[in-house]
């Protein structure tokens, strides 16, 4: 029987998060528990059908809404003041907290999805991850956009998006149809980003060198957001993690595109799905790999 369970988990601050858990009920002391990171913008149900996949093959999966989206979102977008190093370092982390409380004897698994990916990097509890797969992960640098549509891109969320949010108190995407409402710190920190994260007080970066699982990392030849160079910006940061970079292109399956979001739709049920389980459970890889880097180790000084 596959059961699916809407709950709430607590950031670190006391921020109410809806989730959801998607079990079998054979299953409720897991061996393996998966923990699905959204896109920007995108509503965690959209990821149901590839949490039901997951649980199907022995998993307890869970999906989650950062703070002021889809059931994480407060009564006024205008008034939560939040970023998406917030999503990373409180909501996330409670998220790991859960996690870790609920099912101390479980492996976990994380599937990160474009900003999704990064989430790891901001949680002081992500030594406790066993394996990350992220796909088209990146932090939305506009000079990593794909060439062919960079202009039309850096217009699109680097002028119009903080111009729009200035105007109304959070960024309206949902009635122009360019994914999910976002709260106005969300939307200035994309479209005021810079080339590296690092911050003043070096908050932002103290916890990617904390991740010592392996890492596969996804790059779609047509998605102009999670671009070679994009991805592989985000994966020199997990320095103590053995990352590598595999592509896909739309000719591998003989489909004419996939694009930032398809790689979640059930379609690829049959496909796709199947390899990103073998390297979740096994550690199996099927596609072709365009980099790899070692952990780093640290020497007996930083040790």
């Amino acid at each position: 029987m596959r059961i699916e369970s809407p709950i709430q988990i607590e950031a670190t601050d006391g921020y109410l998060l809806g989730a959801t858990l998607f079990y079998t009920d054979d299953s409720p002391h897991p061996q393996r528990l998966a923990i699905v990171n959204c896109a920007t913008g995108v509503k965690a149900a959209y990821y149901a059908r590839y949490a039901r996949y997951l649980a199907e093959h022995g998993y307890l999966a869970i999906t989650w809404d950062y703070r002021g989206i889809g059931a994480s979102r407060p009564a006024s977008l205008r008034r939560l003041r939040t970023g998406k190093f917030d999503w990373g370092s409180k909501d996330f982390e409670g998220v790991m907290q859960w996690a870790s409380v609920n099912f101390p004897d479980s492996e976990i698994h994380v599937v990160g999805h474009s900003i999704g990916g990064v989430m790891p990097g901001y949680s002081a509890s992500n030594w406790r991850i066993d394996r990350l797969l992220i796909v088209g992960a990146q932090y939305a640098y506009w000079r990593d956009y794909a060439p062919a549509s960079r202009s039309r891109m850096l217009l699109k969320w680097h002028v119009l998006m903080p111009l729009l949010t200035a105007a109304v108190g959070y960024f309206p995407g949902r009635r122009l149809g360019w994914l999910e409402d976002l709260p106005a710190g969300v939307a200035h920190e994309w479209a005021f980003r810079r080339p590296a994260l690092e911050h003043p007080d070096a908050a932002r970066v103290q916890y990617f060198g904390h991740l010592g699982c392996p890492t596969l990392a996804y790059t779609i030849s047509d998605d102009p957001f999670g671009t070679p160079a994009a991805v592989t910006r985000l994966l020199r940061y997990y320095s103590g993690s053995e990352r590598t970079l595999v592509g896909l292109a739309p000719d591998d399956l003989h489909l004419k595109e996939i694009g930032h979001f398809a790689f979640f739709h059930d379609r690829f049920r049959q496909t796709l799905w199947p390899e990103t389980l073998q390297w979740l459970s096994a550690g199996v890889n099927r596609r072709r790999v365009l980099r790899h880097w070692p952990a780093d180790i640290p020497s007996a000084d930083t040790a």
